[in-house]
């Protein structure tokens, strides 16, 4: 399964100041939490067809909030609403308790 690769963004992160945003860059390398990893497992199951899962803690850590990358076969033919709807119905117990959620969607190119 290809994974998406943040790395490539790094160089996009600066403060205001023009400077790197290290701790942004920091917690790129750093191994995925309990929650993220709990996320991608469900998500795995529900989009067995996905090519692509990022599950990202952008709360530091806590789980209160997520941003969720996700490419599957599964969302073809359907509008990014039906795409983001999906997403949030497999993770319908685990939002409870979330403050906040970014879905990005797409199909597979090729």
């Amino acid at each position: 399964m290809a994974a998406w690769c943040p790395v490539a963004a790094a160089p996009l992160l600066r403060g205001s100041s023009g400077l790197p945003l290290l701790h942004c860059v920091c917690r790129m390398f750093a191994s995925q939490t309990e929650g993220e990893l709990k996320v991608t497992q469900i998500l795995k199951e529900k989009f067995p067809q996905a090519t692509a899962i990022k599950v990202t803690d952008i709360s530091g850590g806590c789980g209160a909030m997520y941003e969720i990358k996700i490419e599957s076969e599964e969302f073809k033919e359907k509008r990014t609403v039906q795409q983001h709807q999906m997403v949030n119905q497999a993770l319908k117990e685990e939002i409870k308790g979330m403050h906040g959620l970014r879905i990005f969607t797409s199909v597979p190119k090729g």
